[in-house]
């Protein structure tokens, strides 16, 4: 008579065959297939496969590592040192060196000048209004040059401004003598003068590069010195729910250039997820141990997921330097789409090592890889007009410059010190976690008398460009917020002058667009008043002679022009530097002309609707409307029509009602206003056409818009578009739900998971609630944060999967999605 097994030998058959599937050894599988394990059930299964008895409690945990043995065998998951166990005896796989921490503590916000002279004034009272003695330094001969270079540029702009302002103020009807006349002239100085702060800083880049040398330039005494072995850096890749094939095929780019380059043994890479899509969150660790087995990367390259998000990526930099800041000199920020070369990174690290008194070194990201038309235009824009402001902003900030928060090396221990960032005091929307962390460090490592220099002249680091508008549009309803969070700091304790100048342009770039709205609208009801209003020509009691109201387009015409050349020289400019430079790898000389003219239409088309979009992100930021902190897009995404449509609609009615009124009222004055109201009209199909992939390979065939990155991409580009390649068409990781179900992926699971907490009795009972939960319930009924707090406790993902196989009550959809494709479980290799 045949023996009878119960339904948990049958759950243990099943599993047995599922793990044969999955084993690399044939001997070994046959011998799962066989099941000449001695099992009855699912508990002497995992007993048989550890080879010792199980924890009642946790009996699966006992067999993962020889799960993960049968999968890996040749060659190993990875090394032993890396794969270990823990105090429990448990595998565990090590995704992080040993910490040596460091107690951080930011300093408290200083921003009122009323507080700090109180104190101060109480100080000198305690000492006899004795100053205190303070240490002198020597003053570098690069800070007395940029102070008379920002001297002279604050004379050009005012001076160039005050004439501008004489100019409107001729153009006005009333000779800016009634209220509204002098609005318009106060907001027209004040667009005025922040447009001629970005001419003369692109006029003084052109000379800069058309000269082709810079004694000041941070790179300028450095040579090709071996670097100290002591001299660590570490490159960190901040992310969260991104792209992971896109992130992961930068990483292996930039690590594989390095080791190229000779230098690779000085670097190390952390890649720090504040990822909280579960599926995501594997997906990362996958590409992770794929990079490292593939490269032999384990102890070069780590992984690390953080359980309290807090701060954004500052926090995310805070944490990695609270861990391990102390093992390194250096760190070099990344992008989640940044791609840098061994040579750029070499240099910036030589660069550090020859200037002990530099705090960050921050490089010219230049901007490629989009084929859609916007980001086509923008990465042109960017690589033709960009080098002018950066060697302009080079030639008057010298070594008090700016930081944008990736692609740039920072010495840690100043930064560790001086450099972690205390929320801003008070309510409300612009109080908190400070937003926009980057010019905010920046300010903070100049104070603590470090430098911070743009290496403006460095080839090899790179990055992507939003790849339609809106995406574009998103990102700076962040950078907006940030930005005006930021100028409450502009009268902050000990920031130096051009940092609270940094802060203010910071500000400026956004409220600009609400000054300026302002200014039409304000033209706009001037006009009302002189149409609609009837005409005083005695505005004042006992006048002999009247005053007649006066308009001379000439006048008009010429400060339009005026303003034009601020805008648009700079443009012609570089596209002169690049014509005595060589025009070839930017499609030739007449091409690269064409280009410019059209990318200049495009960006005319482009200024009216940023100037309604900002405005709005000015107002609703200072309203404290809540805000979206999601991932930019890193695919070429076009722009449905709806989606246009859903967002401009707005516009396209406003510029429709505001040129019919205006036709109504002064039909001639529409022509000056076409340029505005034509834009707002046609930003629907702006929008939806210019983010079309098809249209901006047209224009690649036609070699408009051309790049040299496009034209001779180069080497780290190339790998990086090739590795993307390969794991785009790569089996896909498994789903929280198949590593819940698959022994493997189980496996693979439970050893990465980093809550290793002890065994006290409430922590024992929360988890078999959760576990009790999950198991009747289903997957279905567990969010991201519940399915996060899993993938984190190997003893809940354990316990999980021992019961999910071996309850006959465990929800069905447990065992009806959970086994994955068997080609698709083990970790790939690209």
């Amino acid at each position: 008579m045949a023996e009878m097994k119960s339904p948990q030998s049958g759950a243990a058959d099943l599993y047995l065959e599922r793990l044969a599937l999955e084993a690399q050894d044939r001997e070994e599988r046959r011998r799962l297939l066989a099941s000449d394990l001695d099992v009855n059930d699912m508990a002497s299964l995992h007993a048989a496969l550890g080879g010792h008895e199980v924890d009642p409690e946790d009996p699966a945990a006992q067999s993962v590592g020889r799960r993960l043995a049968l999968a890996y065998a040749e060659p190993p998951l990875a090394p032993p040192e890396v794969l270990t166990t823990d105090e429990q005896g448990i595998t565990r796989l090590q995704t992080a060196p040993a910490m040596k921490r460091t107690a951080l503590a930011p300093e408290a916000w200083s921003t009122n000048p009323f507080v700090r002279g109180g104190q101060r004034f109480k100080s000198w009272m305690g000492r006899g209004f004795r100053r205190r003695q303070r240490e002198s330094r020597p003053t570098p001969r690069w800070q007395w040059v940029a102070s008379m270079r920002r001297w002279v540029l604050l004379v050009l702009i005012f001076g160039q401004s005050i004439l501008a302002a004489n100019q409107m103020r001729t153009v006005l009807p009333g000779q800016g003598q009634q209220w509204l006349e002098l609005t318009i002239l106060g907001l027209f100085v004040l667009l005025f003068a922040w447009v001629s702060a970005g001419f003369w800083t692109a006029l003084m880049g052109f000379f800069q590069l058309l000269r082709g040398q810079d004694r000041y330039a941070i790179d300028s005494d450095v040579g090709d010195e071996p670097i100290d072995e002591e001299a660590r850096t570490a490159l960190l890749v901040p992310i969260c729910n991104e792209d992971v094939s896109r992130v992961f095929a930068g990483v292996r780019a930039t690590l594989e250039s390095l080791r190229e380059s000779g230098n690779g043994q000085h670097f190390d890479v952390f890649i720090l997820s504040d990822t909280f899509d579960p599926d995501i969150a594997i997906e990362e660790t996958h590409a992770w141990l794929a990079l490292c087995r593939d490269l032999d990367a384990f102890g070069q390259v780590f992984y690390r997921r953080r359980q309290r998000r807090v701060k954004r990526k500052s926090g995310n930099l805070d944490d990695f330097s609270r861990r391990w800041g102390a093992l390194y000199r250096y760190m070099l920020v990344l992008d989640a789409d940044s791609v840098m070369s061994g040579a750029c990174l070499t240099r910036l690290v030589q660069m550090m090592e020859a200037h002990p008194d530099a705090g960050i070194v921050q490089t010219a990201p230049r901007a490629s890889g989009r084929l859609n038309l916007y980001a086509r235009m923008q990465q042109f824009a960017t690589r033709v007009y960009g080098p002018l402001f950066t060697a302009g902003l080079h030639f008057w900030q010298l070594g008090e410059s700016h930081y944008w928060g990736h692609n740039a090396i920072i010495r840690v221990a100043p930064f560790m010190q001086h450099c972690m960032l205390a929320p801003l005091p008070g309510k409300g929307s612009m109080s908190g976690e400070i937003l926009s962390h980057d010019f905010v460090e920046a300010a903070l490592m100049r104070r603590a008398g470090w430098g911070v220099w743009i290496a403006y002249e460095l080839d090899g680091s790179y990055e992507e460009m939003p790849p339609n508008l809106l995406d574009e549009l998103n990102r700076d309803r962040r950078w907006c917020h940030g930005n005006l969070m930021n100028f409450r700091l502009f009268l902050s304790k000990g920031i130096h002058p051009v940092h609270r100048a940094v802060f203010l342009t910071g500000l400026m770039s956004y409220i600009s667009a609400p000054l300026w709205f302002l200014f039409l609208v304000l033209s706009t009801a001037l006009l009302a008043v002189h149409t609609l209003s009837t005409p005083n020509y005695f505005p004042e009691p006992g006048m002999m002679f009247p005053v007649w109201p006066q308009w001379d387009p000439s006048l008009a015409l010429g400060l339009f022009g005026a303003t034009a050349t601020l805008l648009f020289l700079p443009k012609v400019l570089s596209v002169i530097l690049i014509w005595i430079q060589g025009s070839r790898q930017f499609g030739g000389p007449f091409k690269l002309l064409v280009s410019m003219v059209l990318e200049s239409l495009f960006s005319m088309a482009l200024a009216p609707v940023r100037m309604l979009f900002h405005t709005r992100f000015v107002l609703t930021s200072v309203m404290g409307w809540a805000i979206q902190w999601r991932s930019p897009s890193r695919e070429n995404s076009d722009t449905t029509w709806g989606d246009a449509i859903r967002n401009h609609w707005g516009q396209a009615l406003l510029g429709a009602v505001w040129a019919v009124g205006v036709y109504l009222m002064e039909p001639t004055f529409l022509w000056w206003m076409s340029p505005i109201v034509g834009a707002m009209m046609l930003s629907i199909p702006v929008s939806a056409l210019s983010s079309r992939v098809s249209l901006g390979s047209a224009c690649l065939r036609a070699r408009l818009f051309r790049i040299p990155e496009e034209s001779h991409p180069p080497r780290v580009l190339r790998r990086m578009v090739r590795h993307l390649g390969r794991m785009n068409a790569a089996a896909p990781a498994p789903s929280f739900v198949q590593v819940v179900m698959d022994p493997v992926s189980n496996a693979l699971s439970a050893a990465l998971g980093i809550s290793r907490h002890g065994n006290s009795a409430p922590l024992k009972r929360r988890r078999a609630e959760r576990v009790d939960a999950a198991v009747y319930q289903g997957p279905a009924a567990m969010g991201n944060l519940e399915r996060l707090a899993f993938l984190d406790d190997p003893v809940m993902m354990s316990q999980l999967h021992f019961r999910a196989w071996n309850d006959p009550k465990a929800h069905a959809s447990w065992h009806d999605y959970g086994l994955p494709a068997r080609e698709s479980l083990r970790v790939p290799s690209f």
